[in-house]
């Protein structure tokens, strides 16, 4: 990856690659109801192609946020005061510290009086349970409900958005478990929700707890539970905060807090979201920890979890060079294939990307994870140290192989390709391996930009003419054919 053009808040472009890319967040972007829009253009072969254009930064099916518009276009008064009417609607029905009162309300409430809708999504009170009388909803909602509420609210899927995968019960408690071990104090949960309640509710009922979690996630349900402290409106995808200053300056204290020590940061974004732009957020986070006066941390990185896919590991080496890759599988409850227990390929591919010390991250032996003296770290059982790489080198949970011909280890299914010169699976077909033209066959360009594409286009299109006309001949030639069958049996 390399940075040119004209570089973004977001410090990074993509290029070398066909498709859209990432330009950034720039200081004058437009907005649209999840925040600034980022700033993105068509590639091919990394130079870009056509007009650059700004699109939604948390949405990218057009279904969920049709916002469009040319990085050129001059856009008409009329028109930005429809967006901003349009902006202005979409925001949610109570504000912040109105759902705050709206709890303490429902709260003093005696349990048959309780009710959610489920439909809305909304802790009701007695005044609005007309409005709600032909939605299905939930009575007697006890206090041990609204301290577990990603378990009242319905998980958001939408995995390039929300995709609201609540962690399992058995990595929430590692999570929490390893936090307290390692000496931390304060958590900046981001997009945990799950994660920040079992702390909220450890915190609650156990005197000597004293970790503490501050909620960053875009799903504004959470303020029906959590006070301002508690909870900030944030999309994680171009770091804006819906509640402006105030939520910003809430979030700045947080990590301020005993002069910026023992606070880490756990996040576990939507896997379909844009790696460039999550990396981008997670820096001015970082940025704003560093802001503390701290003493004796300089240069430092503010401690991170980042939960995600092994298979996105470059791609957050690009933006992040001192993170580690544990092999530590993480299991969710609402995700059908992402769960503890399963072997070969159908274990859980999400791990925990962090700037910590490998060794301090001590996994559990009895779930088969054992201590890798060479390598300095907690490893899967199956995960074989090879010496010829010197580390222990799988990433799936599954044992690899090391192939000489590769000099590096590969997947156990994967098999070296004399043709390819590279290892790959057994019934690959080799062609594959060169990015090239669907139409004409060439390297350098994509079947939509070929150049003997309109030949192509005119012999198929003569092709479909021909086989009408021998369709219409064939239905005719029936049609004659029984019109002379019947004129023989009326002769007759």
């Amino acid at each position: 990856m390399a940075a040119g053009g004209r570089q973004g808040l977001c410090g990074a472009e993509r290029s070398g690659t066909d498709g859209l890319t990432l330009l950034g967040l720039m200081p004058s972007a437009p907005s649209c109801p999840h925040g600034p829009a980022l700033l993105f253009v068509k590639t091919s072969q990394g130079k870009e192609e056509g007009r650059r254009f700004y699109a939604c930064s948390a949405c990218r099916d057009r279904k969920d946020c049709n916002f469009f518009q040319w990085e050129d276009e001059k856009v008409s008064e009329a028109r930005l005061a429809a967006r901003e009417e349009h902006n202005r609607n979409r925001q949610p029905h109570f504000a912040h510290r109105q759902n705050v009162e709206r709890y303490k309300n429902f709260v003093r409430l005696p349990l048959p009086k309780r009710r959610f809708c489920q439909e809305c999504q909304q802790l009701l009170l007695p005044a609005e349970w007309e409005k709600h009388l032909d939605h299905q909803f939930l009575c007697d909602i006890s206090t041990a409900q609204l301290k577990c509420p990603s378990q009242l609210l319905h998980p958001l899927e939408n995995k390039k958005t929300n995709a609201q995968y609540l962690f399992a019960g058995r990595s929430c408690q590692f999570l929490v478990d390893l936090i307290t071990d390692l000496g931390f104090r304060r958590v900046l949960s981001v997009g945990t929700p799950r994660l920040h309640e079992m702390i909220q509710l450890k915190a609650s009922q156990e005197e000597d707890f004293r970790v503490r979690s501050l909620l960053l996630d875009i799903d504004f349900r959470y303020s029906q539970f959590y006070t301002e402290d508690e909870f900030c409106h944030y999309n994680m995808f171009n770091h804006y905060f819906f509640g402006g200053e105030a939520a910003r300056e809430t979030c700045r204290k947080f990590l301020s807090q005993d002069n910026g020590e023992r606070v880490i940061m756990v996040t576990d974004p939507p896997f379909g979201g844009l790696v460039e732009a999550l990396a981008s957020s997670f820096k001015k986070l970082m940025a704003m920890w560093e802001e503390t006066e701290k003493e004796g941390h300089n240069n430092q990185e503010m401690p991170m979890f980042w939960i995600f896919p092994y298979f996105f590991e470059s791609r957050i080496l690009e933006f992040f060079p001192s993170f580690t890759m544990m092999d530590y599988q993480v299991d969710y409850d609402n995700h059908a294939l992402y769960k503890h227990g399963k072997t070969g390929r159908r274990q859980s591919p999400v791990r925990i990307f962090t700037n910590l010390t490998p060794s301090m991250i001590v996994l559990p032996v009895e779930e088969g994870y054992r201590f890798c003296a060479a390598c300095q770290r907690y490893v899967s059982s199956d995960n074989q140290h090879c010496e010829t790489c010197n580390s222990c080198t799988s990433k799936d949970g599954r044992q690899w192989k090391h192939c000489v011909l590769c000099n590096k280890c590969v997947k156990p299914s994967w098999f070296h390709c004399n043709s390819c010169n590279c290892c790959a699976l057994p019934d690959h077909t080799c062609e594959r391996t060169q990015a090239g033209c669907f139409v004409c066959g060439k390297a350098g360009h994509k079947c939509v930009t070929c150049p003997s594409l309109s030949r192509a286009t005119a012999a198929c299109q003569a092709d479909k003419k021909q086989r009408k006309k021998t369709l219409k001949r064939m239905k005719m030639g029936i049609c004659r054919k029984s019109r002379i069958r019947k004129k023989r049996r009326d002769f007759a």
